[in-house]
């Protein structure tokens, strides 16, 4: 099976100087766990939910919060992403894609095209629901 098959094909993106509260916003208003940085239509890096995560004060929102805890959603995007994206192909296979997440410490691959554009998102649940799909499939 080809990671085509079960990637994610709406990808959300944000540029390098988005501030991190136009990140908290989009992670808050969808199901996305991942974003794709994106400059000149390749991708510069991933942000994580839990990269804002870490980055954001944790008494955002919160009757306590000051204007510090405020002040760290100005942070940028390219303060906090990460840089070292490694990517694959949509015709690479799943069993290749599984291999890339055992061998580093990434919780989603981009998978781009030839010319290194983004067309899709792979996570480990995508993985996972699709063994359990193939398992729940009914024997021929």
């Amino acid at each position: 099976m080809t990671v085509r098959k079960i990637m994610t094909q709406t990808i959300v993106s944000v540029a390098l100087d988005d501030s991190l509260a136009v990140v908290k916003h989009i992670f808050d208003n969808t199901t996305f766990h991942h974003l794709l940085v994106i400059e000149a239509d390749v991708i510069a890096g991933v942000i994580s939910d839990r990269d804002l995560l870490k980055a954001l004060s944790p008494n955002i929102g919160k009757t306590i919060e000051s204007a510090k805890d405020a002040a760290t959603l100005n942070k940028k995007v390219h303060q906090i992403m990460s840089r070292n994206v490694i990517f694959l192909g949509p015709n690479a296979s799943v069993y290749e894609a599984i291999s890339v997440f055992n061998q580093h410490n990434i919780s989603c691959i981009p998978i781009v095209d030839i010319e290194g554009r983004p067309v899709g998102i792979l996570s480990w649940r995508d993985i996972f629901k699709a063994l359990e799909a193939q398992r729940r499939k009914p024997s021929t």
